[in-house]
Formats: structure tokens, C-alpha cells, sequence
């Protein structure tokens, strides 16, 4: 087949989001700036689409996000207009501070900051002259469920309202050092700490690893605004998170130690805690014996983690605090009071009973967090593994997963029927421990003399 050929495949592959064929076609020859019946670029469909996978196959094919459109704009102009993080990244390519000159540079942060200073929803208003209320969802931009932005649309046109991300994220890959304070309210304006301009403004103040930068993010913990005191806390999250043995790491467990003695606000306080038991601190188990009884269940989420945070085997006091919080009214807690008190043996008949009963919970989410637990623990009883069997009438991929790789662990004799309705062998769990077990579990009954 030939060269047009292959391009027209690739336009085709684009518009159906089929990331798989793109890179296939892509590898055997075709044009990753293949256009199409509008002559426009298929980064620019992808890009219009919101389609991250693709747009990173074809940038990875080598697509000119830079190539200059009958309109004057480019793709990477597009993926700023757009408003997706997500595809924003995906298409931004290398070294843009080296590779765009100046004034394209200042053209790009122009448009993502009058997005942003002006609003999606009014933007698309002044650009379409439609009157009455545009239509806004909350979409998943990206891979992860917790990244959260909103989709707008308003007199046939398209935004999600990620603009401040964008700017931020531009700002840094220009190596822009906007003022910290900037920044924290970019984030405090979002009252989801899952959109994505939390996310982006903290792992940018994260990448600024000057004391400067360190000292004015955590004095904002003082701030009498609370949206300005978790945007302290999930920075030192993440901090605890990636780079936990930095030099930081003790002063700011210390910090955190300190701040969720005093702090009042339920909210910040889950944060802090949250972020707390990242760090090493030798006053996990006392803090959290302290919050056990919190009248609110985001900070009593928060306490299992600190009260089985110290190294070694739980103390009595930890123990009797994570036994009462397997009685919790609220779901969340018990679940990870049995995570948390998954390895003490006294604990495991009390954690098992708790999560049989969560494993036929009406919520999806927790019959699936109760499957996780389950398929991990050391409890073999006969109920634990009917209970797993069970599981596998999950419609939810990701359950039946678990479920099939907790009967491996136990070399039940179902396994092999398990595996078939879990089907865990597609390219999404290529590296996944589960289907990594579940392929040694039939390997070792195919080839018994190998062990």
C-alpha cells in the first residue's frame, strides 16, 4: 500500500481514537503530519478531540506541533485554546523555551492568561456572541480519575476550563518564576482540590526546589483562608510523596507535626494528616490516637495510616484504636483500618468479618476496595475464598482482577475458571502484578516439574 494510503489510514485511525493503530501505522511509515479533508494536521483532530493517547502517539511519530495552520494558529496554540492540561502536555514537545522564539512565547501565555483571567464560559461568550448560560460537566482530563476539570460549551463552540494549569504549566516551561503567592491562589480559587490546577500548581512549586520558593509556600500555612492552608498541605504531600529523603524531609515532618496539633479546620486537618504520614516521625501512632474520635470522617480516614506508621509490630493502644475503627459508621474508615491492620494477627479475624460485609456493600468502589483487601490478606478460610469466587460476577474489570489473583495467592482449586472470567491478559495490564501472578500461577500448573 502506498504512502497515501497509509496517511488516509492514519486520519481514519485518529478520528476513531484508536491509539494502538495510530502508533502501528505511524511505525510502518505514514506521515504523523498526515492532514486531513480539511487540511488540517491530525495532531490538530486529536487535539480537538481531547484525545490524550493519541495526541502522545503521534507527537512520540514525530507531529510538528509547531507547524504553522491556514489560520495562523498551530496545534500547540490549539491544545492552549483548548484548555485540557492533559493534551496541552501531550503536545507541548521538548525544550520549548529553547525551541519557540519570544514572541510565539508571549503569544501562548497571552492566550492562556486571558482564558483564564476572563473565564471559559464568558470567553466562549464573547467569542460566539451567544447569550444565555453555557453548559458545563466535570470531565477526567487525563489518565488519572482525580485530575477534574470542567467542560463548557456555549453557542456551538468547546473549552474546558483548565486555562489556569496551562498558564502555570507555560510559565514554568519558560522558565517564568511566578510569585508563590500567585500560584497558591491560582490553586485556592478552585474549591476541588481535584482540579487540575491544584494538581499543576503544586508539582510545579514542587519542581522550584529553591529554599526561597520552600520558605514562601509553607508560610502560606498560617494563612487565615483554608483553601490557602490545604494547598500547603497537598504541596508537602506531594513533597512526602516524591522526594521524602531530601534534605526538607525532617524539618517538614516536624512542621506538619506541629500544625496538626493546631489546626481547626476538618478539611486542612485531613490534608495535613494525610500529608503527615508520608514522612518518617516518630509521633505518628500519638497523633493519631489523638484524632481517633474526630467527629468528622475525613479526619478519621486520615488516622489508620498514622497509628500503623511507626516501624514494628502496632502497639496495644493501636491496635484497640484500629479494632474500634473497624466498627466505624463511615465505610472509608473501616476499609482502611483493615488495610492498615492487615498484618497483626490478633486484628485479622475482626478485619476479615469487617470485610466480608463491605464485599457485598451496595457501592461498586467499596466491594472493590474490599476485594483488594481480601485477595491480600493471609485469612485462607473457605468464606474468604467463596467470597473472592463471588466476586467474579463483577461487571468491573478491575474487581474480577483481584478477585482472580486473591484465589492464586491461595492456590484455590477454582483459579483457572477464575482467571478465564477475569481476563487479565489485555494490553492494559501488561505490567500489572495481578496478571503478572496470574501468568506465573498457570505457568508453574503447566510446567509442575520446574518448581
Amino acid at each position: 500500500m502506498g504512502e497515501g494510503g497509509l496517511d488516509g489510514r492514519l486520519v481514519s485511525a485518529v478520528r476513531a481514537g484508536d491509539a494502538e493503530a495510530v502508533r502501528a501505522l505511524l511505525e510502518g511509515g505514514a506521515s504523523p503530519d498526515a492532514v486531513d479533508s480539511d487540511g488540517l494536521p491530525t495532531l490538530c483532530s486529536a487535539v480537538a478531540a481531547y484525545d490524550v493517547p493519541v495526541a502522545e502517539a503521534l507527537m512520540r511519530g514525530g507531529a510538528d506541533p509547531d507547524r504553522a495552520l491556514p489560520d495562523g494558529t498551530t496545534p500547540l496554540w490549539r491544545a492552549v485554546d483548548g484548555g485540557s492540561p492533559a493534551v496541552f502536555s501531550a503536545v507541548l514537545g521538548d525544550e520549548p523555551r529553547l525551541r519557540l522564539p519570544e514572541a510565539v512565547r508571549e503569544q501562548l501565555l497571552a492566550l492562556a492568561r486571558g482564558w483564564y483571567e476572563t473565564g471559559a464560559a464568558e470567553q466562549l461568550r464573547r467569542r460566539t456572541g451567544a447569550p444565555g448560560p453555557a453548559v458545563t460537566v466535570l470531565v477526567q482530563d487525563g489518565a488519572h480519575a482525580w485530575e477534574s476539570v470542567e467542560q463548557v460549551s456555549l453557542g456551538g463552540l468547546v473549552t474546558r476550563s483548565g486555562h489556569g494549569a496551562i498558564l502555570t504549566s507555560l510559565e514554568w516551561a519558560f522558565r517564568i518564576l511566578t510569585p508563590v503567592d500567585e500560584l497558591i491562589s491560582r490553586a485556592a480559587e478552585q474549591p476541588d482540590e481535584d482540579h487540575v490546577t491544584w494538581w499543576e500548581v503544586c508539582s510545579t512549586l514542587c519542581e522550584r526546589r529553591s529554599d526561597e520558593t520552600w520558605s514562601a509556600v509553607v508560610a502560606h500555612r498560617h494563612h487565615p483562608e483554608p483553601a490557602h492552608r490545604r494547598t500547603v498541605a497537598r504541596y508537602l504531600w506531594m513533597r512526602g510523596v516524591t522526594d521524602c529523603a531530601s534534605s526538607y524531609a525532617t524539618k517538614e515532618s516536624e512542621i506538619l507535626a506541629v500544625w496538626a496539633a493546631e489546626e481547626s479546620d476538618s478539611t486542612v486537618l485531613a490534608n495535613v494528616l494525610n500529608a503527615f504520614t508520608e514522612f518518617e516521625h516518630p509521633g505518628h501512632e500519638a497523633l493519631g490516637l489523638r484524632y481517633v474520635g474526630h467527629p468528622d470522617p475525613r479526619v478519621r480516614r486520615e488516622v489508620p495510616d498514622a497509628l500503623s506508621g511507626n516501624a514494628g509490630p502496632l502497639t496495644r493502644a493501636a491496635r484497640a484504636a484500629l479494632l474500634s475503627l473497624t466498627h466505624d459508621p463511615d465505610a472509608t474508615v473501616r476499609i482502611n483500618a483493615c488495610r492498615a491492620g492487615r498484618a497483626d494477627t490478633d486484628l485479622l479475624p475482626r478485619i476479615t468479618q469487617t470485610l466480608l460485609l463491605l464485599a457485598e456493600d451496595p457501592d461498586a468502589d467499596l466491594r472493590g476496595a474490599a476485594a483488594t483487601e481480601l485477595a491480600a490478606s493471609w485469612d485462607r478460610s473457605p468464606a474468604v475464598a467463596d467470597t473472592l469466587w463471588a466476586l467474579l460476577d463483577e461487571d468491573d474489570h478491575i474487581i474480577r482482577l483481584e478477585a482472580a489473583y486473591g484465589l492464586a495467592r491461595r492456590d484455590d482449586p477454582r483459579t483457572a475458571r477464575a482467571i478465564d472470567r477475569a481476563d487479565p491478559f489485555g494490553g492494559q495490564f501488561e505490567h500489572d502484578h495481578r496478571a503478572n501472578a496470574l501468568l506465573d500461577w498457570k505457568w508453574r500448573k503447566a510446567n509442575p516439574r520446574a518448581e
